[in-house]
């Protein structure tokens, strides 16, 4: 895959903040309520130190503009591309699924988790981050949509799924995160939305242990963040938005 022009990639972001901005007003929500995520996937290592270094930029001129996060989808990728990125020192997720038996990969290089998707894996998370005396974040990953090609719990055990992982001794849940309907339908794929917005809700009133700081809501991407937005999403995760669209397999 060819790099795109640094200013190609600053000025795509610009329009992600933009439209970002314009979805808080029209939600009634305040600026800045929702932090985007760079969906990293295929992207070369330059390509994501340049969207890095324009946000740094960026932000000089608003300083209170919160720094965009990174989320790799692929542990692979996640552990050969974290290590050239901390001299910009961002929050890095993993956002993909992620096998048992690459846990300590992930836990290398990752400072949050976004798809937790199994009590299994998040007590693997755990027993790795309590040996090593750390916390790692988490969220609980929803298969709000029904749709097999989806990796998530199922919405009817979700909250029993996210009260499990909250109680477990190094881990933070964070939230929860989805990935919306593959639909043309904005009313399906908006409904799925506000159906994990009220299971956070739930989660985060319960008075369950760990369950307070259940409060991020990652839903949403470059085709329909303004939906998600519009439901309460805190973050989006938005690639080809800024990159480009990815190669075809």
């Amino acid at each position: 895959m060819s790099v795109q022009h640094p200013g190609d990639i600053a000025s795509r972001l610009a329009g992600v903040r933009s439209r970002v901005a314009a979805a808080e007003r029209a939600a009634e929500r305040a600026p800045g309520s929702v932090r985007l995520l760079l969906a990293t996937k295929t992207i070369p290592l330059e390509g994501v130190r340049a969207a890095l270094l324009a946000d740094a930029a960026a932000r000089v001129d608003d300083p209170a503009a919160s720094p965009v996060l990174v989320g790799e989808n692929r542990v692979q990728e996640l552990v050969a591309k974290a290590p050239h990125l901390l001299d910009l020192g961002p929050e890095v997720h993993l956002i993909g699924p992620l096998q048992s038996n690459k846990v300590n990969q992930a836990l290398s290089a990752a400072s949050c988790v976004e798809s937790v998707d199994s009590l299994a894996l998040a007590q693997r998370l755990a027993t790795r981050c309590a040996a090593a005396g750390r916390t790692l974040d988490v969220m609980v990953q929803v298969n709000v949509s029904g749709e097999a090609t989806k990796h998530g719990a199922h919405p009817d055990d979700a909250v029993r799924a996210a009260v499990e992982v909250a109680a477990l001794e190094g881990l933070r849940l964070r939230g929860l995160m989805t990935v919306g309907a593959h639909s043309p339908d904005p009313d399906r794929v908006r409904a799925g939305y506000r159906l994990l917005r009220a299971i956070r809700d739930e989660v985060r009133d319960c008075g369950a242990p760990g369950t307070a700081s259940a409060v991020e809501l990652s839903m949403g991407m470059s085709g329909d963040l303004e939906l998600a937005v519009a439901e309460g999403a805190t973050i989006v995760r938005v690639g080809t938005a800024v990159f480009g669209s990815r190669p075809t397999p």
